[in-house]
Formats: structure tokens, sequence, C-alpha cells
């Protein structure tokens, strides 16, 4: 079998409005060798390796349709069942595809094979470890005929794993996702221009494009100011929006200065890091701000770091678009909770089955981690690893809420406060961003921080939605 050639249509084309990959296949002397005549050896050794076939209608539009294909009368092509198998394979990596068809082109053995892709590396990979899946599979005889190179080693249990991992490392993550789904729930043409979160939705001078969560409409300037902390807080300070006190400093010497001077307990981190990288909170002694002012250092692009007054309360992200408050959720540090016969160290293994957390940002949750700041946080409860939690003890592994560390959220968008709502529309229209996400710590969203306090910790440009 030979493949004369390969597009990959990434709009419309001429076989379906969304994007497909074409082969135009030769198949040689396989034009007398239909399914039938292959086997029952080659039949259910697919079936084996690819169970989830059963499930295809293909022409009967049925299930078991294509299984009656394979096995009635003479059987079908290898051109059509490598259309069946690339789909199936994408399927099991995540990506729900349907659409394939297998034509000839008119010359004897040679057909068009087309099938749906989402991702243009998962589909490509997806013909190519159909088509070595299949060579696996023929009897010898056909094997030599086919003129296909023969893995001897072929392990398809441990390539098909090999795949679907490597898929997901393609998928977009959840933000630039639910956008995506939002754009094909509204009939809204996209297509992705790099491997990573750059898509534009529609065509021509109607086209939008997003980075994740940065739009067309995002201006630089906007995301420059969010991305420096310094920046962000004399801005809102300068418009009496509620912010904790703040030094910048360069020195450990000077972070406990600043930290004496406000008063503990205080919060150190970086000027310019995210995702809760390098800070600190809730901070009691000069020891602890030295260390923390190390570790800020560590994670913030230069020597510059900023110690902050301690704000109290729930860690809410309310997120803002277009001048409106679209959602808040309160985030939960990433925690284990006791049974009282487990260890801290098992507790965070058996957290980690919830099928919803993975690693980074792949999943809704991430994974929870036994590090330098669990085990800090673990030390100064009297704990390690090894210790057992009472049955229903609660115990935080981390010190900030973001999901990034393994964190959870609530929904409490109903029950915002108007000052509280009208608060963080303010902030993110003072920076400039049409899309922000505002760190805001209240004892209760539902309460004005005019009555009860609370303070805004941070402004964040491409704010993650997961939570949400």
């Amino acid at each position: 079998m030979k493949i004369l050639s390969r597009n990959v249509y990434v709009g419309p084309n001429i076989y379906a409005n969304y994007p497909l990959i074409r082969y135009v296949i030769d198949i040689g002397e396989l034009e007398h060798w239909p399914s039938v005549r292959l086997g029952d050896g080659f039949i259910n050794g697919l079936l084996e390796a690819l169970p989830s076939l059963q499930s295809h209608g293909c022409s009967y539009s049925v299930e078991g349709g294509f299984i009656r294909r394979l096995k009635e009368d003479e059987g079908t092509w290898i051109g059509h069942i490598w259309e069946h198998v690339a789909l199936e394979l994408q399927n099991l990596a995540g990506s729900p595809v349907t659409f394939g068809r297998t034509r000839s082109t008119g010359e004897t053995g040679c057909y068009n094979v087309v099938y749906q892709y989402h991702q243009r590396d998962v589909g490509l990979e997806a013909g190519r470890l159909g088509l070595r899946l299949l060579t696996h599979l023929m009897p010898a005889e056909v094997q030599e005929l086919s003129n296909a190179e023969i893995d001897d080693d072929f392990d398809f249990a441990s390539e098909l794993y090999s795949f679907v991992k490597m898929a997901q490392r393609k998928e977009f993550g959840p933000s630039t996702g639910s956008l995506v789904k939002a754009a094909e729930d509204r009939d809204i043409p996209w297509l992705r221009l790099n491997q990573y979160s750059l898509v534009q939705f529609g065509h021509g001078k109607y086209q939008q494009r997003i980075q994740a969560t940065i739009t067309s409409q995002t201006k630089h300037i906007a995301v420059e100011i969010s991305c420096d902390k310094e920046d962000t807080h004399s801005l809102l300070n300068d418009l009496g929006l509620p912010v904790p006190q703040q030094v910048t400093v360069y020195s450990e010497r000077q972070a406990v200065r600043a930290a004496n001077s406000m008063g503990y307990p205080v919060v150190v981190k970086p000027l310019n890091a995210n995702h809760g990288r390098g800070v600190s909170i809730n901070l009691d002694s000069d020891e602890d701000v030295a260390t923390a002012f190390a570790e800020a250092q560590k994670y913030g692009t230069g020597s510059t770091v900023l110690v902050e007054s301690y704000l109290a309360g729930f860690d809410h992200r309310m997120l803002v678009v277009d001048n409106d408050l679209v959602a808040v959720a309160k985030r939960v540090p990433g925690h284990v909770v006791g049974d009282g016969k487990s260890t801290i160290a098992e507790l965070i293994e058996i957290v980690n089955l919830d099928p919803r957390r993975g690693i980074g940002h792949e999943k809704v949750l991430t994974k929870l981690e036994l590090d330098s700041q669990a085990r800090r946080l673990m030390a100064e409860a009297g704990f390690d690893e090894h210790s057992v939690l009472e049955k229903d003890q609660i115990f935080p592994l981390r010190s900030t809420a973001n999901l990034s560390t393994g964190g959870t959220a609530i929904d409490v968008t109903d029950i915002v406060h108007p000052d509280n709502r009208d608060m963080a529309i303010r902030a993110i229209r003072a920076i400039g961003l049409d899309i922000g996400g505002v760190d805001f710590l209240t004892e209760d969203i539902g309460k004005s921080y005019k009555e009860i306090g609370g303070g805004i910790c941070e402004c964040n440009a491409a704010p993650g939605f997961r939570m949400h």
C-alpha cells in the first residue's frame, strides 16, 4: 500500500464544513484482500485491540454496523477500515470525531480516505498508528504484499498509551477549551494558529483572536500594569479601592524592617510572578519573613519583592468581562481531610486519585504536591508526612488558594454584595482590561467591604476560567 498524497484541511472544504485529513492511497495487491479474506484472525485481532469499534454504525447507521461491513459478504477494504481506526483512536484520546469517508478515485486500487480531526498532530498520528496496527494484524503473506515496513516489536497497548498521553498534551487548556466550545455551540468557525492557545474565531475582516483569555481587544499596556503588582496597587489605592498596605523591598533586611513597621502578620510575594508562586501569607515572625523573601526571589524576575499587610478572610476570584461581573468563585486551598487511619502522604495520594485532577492546567483541578511549602505548613502544625489526622480534621497543604496549586472552588456569583460587585468592575476598568480577574479577600462576599472590611490583593490579565 502506498500513500500517494496527504492534505490537511483546516477549515471548510469540499467534503465537510469542518477540518479533515485526506489521504490518497494505492492499496495495490490489497485490492484482492477485503476483510473477509484477511480472515477471522485479522477481524478478531482488530476488535480485541479496539473493542469500541463495535459502536460504529457506518453505512447502516446503527451500532454494530461497521462490524457487519467487516464480516458480511466479502467484507470491506483496508482504506475504509483505516478510516474507522483513525477516528476511533482519536475518540479514545478525547477528541469526539465521527465523520469519515472512503471512496474510489476511479482507478483500480486507489482511494480517497478522509476523516475528521480536532487537533492536527493528533489526527495525523492517529492515521500513522492506525496503519501500523492494521499492518501488524495482517497475515504474514499479506504483509509481504503490502510493501509496508514490519515492526516485529510492535506493542499496540504501549503505543496507544503513548498516543493518548501525547494527545492530552496537545489539548487546549480549560480556559481556551471553554471558549472554543462556546464558539462551536454558536456555530462560529475557529482555527488553531499554533500548538498552544492561539485561536482565531471567524474569517476575513470579522475574525477575532485569543491567546488563552487574552483577546484581540486586550490592551498591551493594561496587561503590563496588571503584571506589575506595585503599579496595580498604586493605581487602585489612588482610586480609593480597598488594598492592603504595601512596601517594595530589595533585601532580606528591608523586608524584615517593613514587616515590623506595618505590624504582623504580613504577606511576602514576588513583584511579578503568578499562579501563587513564591507567595507566603500570614507570616508572624522575622524568621518567617526572611525565609519568605528568599522564596519570593526565586520566582520573580529581578530582586524586587513586596511586603504587604495580611488581609484576613476567604479568597475569592471575581471575573469581569466587558465591564460586567460574570462569575465569582470562593477558592479553598488544597487540603486533605483525615480519616483517623491514613497518613497525610496517603491522604494526598487518595485525593489525587480523583480523575478531575491532573498535572498543571491539563484538567479541571490540579494534583496536590508534597513539596517544601506543604512540609513547612506541616512542621508549623507539629506534623510530618507520616502523621495521622483525626477523622474529619481538615489540614491545608497550601497557604494560597490557587487552583494551580491544588485548590478547589465554590461558585458564589449569586450572593455577591452590590458594593463588592462595583468594586471589582471599577478595579478592572481602572487597569484597562476587557477581561480580568480580581482576587478579593473577605470574610463574607455577601456583605459590603465597606462594612466588614476586606481588600484586593491582585488583579490579573488572562484570568483562568476553570474555577468557574
